[in-house]
């Protein structure tokens, strides 16, 4: 039986990720699953793609909105556009994806599993149950806009998709991984994100079984026109407080790491774990491109660039219990609005191309390169348990001021040179 894993709170944000961007997040996004692909498998993979914490600190290292439902769309939409044309290769494909692309998953899936052996119509019946599922058997106010099935070739599966509440200008986030999955009816989520708001009929969870079976067997019983006027008349009966009950413990949901995204746009120090990026600090400056000489193959490569490559290695490697601060992976390459600084196109490019080096030699038999990778992120972990640092202020307000040294690039065009700036 799959898990809740959790659940968070996402503020709706309109707008399009640039084509500038996206084409860099498509390209890192599709390293960043090769690598983990490479080191623990695709089961590895989708796993991490159902936990919502990850989800989340995946969307920000790639320079998405740190906190806003639009991660959800870019990274469905950067990995379908990154495995599909090597599902070959990486035996990962992603199906459906926002608005009328959702409506093309059945048909998709089973291009797919003609392709790969697997049982696409079965697949395509497990797309339609889900969505299902979280539009109607759980009715929390969340309209259902993007669904999207990531697929390996083994059939294997994990979905992620979202809903919004346009009164609340709120989006949940729905995972699913196919792993264990025993019911589509008996608590099949891995996780929900979104905000709590009020009574929530949810027929998907194990303790609605009484429910769903007491339905059918009023709905043969009474028939469904019958069923409708009874239904009205039980609406405007007033439920007298003697008559309420309170939860037994035992019908008490258990308690799940909740994350909730806050609605300010902007990165605040109580939105990241200062001593993790005090770590990431240390490990890039003190003992970035000096003890890891693998990591100096492109021209240029100093400690920012190395910081950002010890974030990224972090999603690669890191533990669960690591991505409670999602906040923190936005700067290792900004936001493209900005937040909490424009992404510096430079170092993301040079990311890119170490990175990209590393898996190119791991293929090839030689780990050396992306072990390095992984020996940033273990030294950061170790650092930071008696590293400081300067304040996150201090942090910030140099980025900001080297942006334009780093290829600075938002949705408001290029970031001019400090004294531009300041006289402008």
């Amino acid at each position: 039986m799959t898990r809740r894993a959790g659940s968070a709170d996402l503020p709706l944000h309109g707008g399009r990720v640039p084509a500038w961007l996206g084409e860099r997040m498509t390209r890192l996004g599709t390293l960043i699953a090769e690598a983990i692909v490479h080191h623990e498998g695709r089961d590895a993979f989708l796993a991490r793609l159902a936990h919502p914490f990850w989800f989340q600190s995946f969307g920000a290292v790639m320079g998405m909105d740190w906190h806003s439902s639009g991660i959800t769309t870019s990274v469905i939409g950067a990995l379908k556009r990154g495995l599909n044309p090597r599902a070959q290769e990486l035996g990962l494909r992603v199906c459906g994806g926002r608005g009328g692309h959702s409506r093309q998953t059945p048909a998709e899936l089973a291009a797919a599993g003609e392709a790969a052996g697997f049982d696409g119509t079965a697949l395509a019946r497990a797309s339609r149950l889900v969505a299902k599922v979280d539009s109607a058997a759980v009715q929390d106010g969340f309209d259902l806009y993007l669904h999207g099935f990531v697929v390996a070739d083994d059939g294997k599966w994990c979905v992620v998709q979202q809903g919004m509440n346009g009164a609340s200008r709120t989006a949940r986030r729905y995972h699913w991984l196919s792993d264990g999955l025993a019911s589509f009816v008996d608590s099949p989520h891995a996780a929900i994100e979104g905000r709590r708001q009020g009574d929530i009929v949810n027929l998907a969870d194990a303790r609605a079984a009484g429910s769903r079976a007491a339905q059918l067997t009023l709905l043969a019983d009474l028939g469904p026109d019958k069923l409708a006027r009874e239904a009205a008349a039980l609406e405007t009966e007033l439920v007298r407080p003697e008559r309420s009950r309170g939860a037994h413990p035992q019908d008490s949901a258990p308690l799940l790491p909740h994350l909730t995204l806050p609605a300010h746009h902007d990165v605040r120090r109580g939105d990241v774990i200062l001593r993790r990026l005090h770590g990431t600090l240390a490990a890039a400056a003190d003992a970035g491109p000096s003890e890891f000489p693998e990591l100096l193959l492109v021209p240029g490569v100093g400690a920012r660039t190395v910081r950002s490559l010890a974030m990224v290695a972090e999603v690669i490697h890191g533990a669960p219990c690591r991505f409670a601060d999602p906040a923190r992976f936005s700067l290792a390459h900004g936001g493209k609005d900005r937040h909490p600084f424009p992404v510096p196109t430079k170092v993301y490019d040079k990311t890119i191309g170490i990175l990209k080096a590393a898996v190119t030699q791991a293929k090839l038999g030689n780990d050396e390169k992306i072990g390095a990778i992984r020996r940033l992120d273990e030294q950061a972990r170790r650092l930071e348990r008696y590293v400081s640092g300067p304040s996150f202020d201090a942090l910030m307000a140099e980025e900001r001021a080297r942006s334009h040294d780093y290829g600075g690039r938002s949705v408001f065009g290029w970031e001019p040179p400090e004294a531009d700036a300041a006289a402008g």
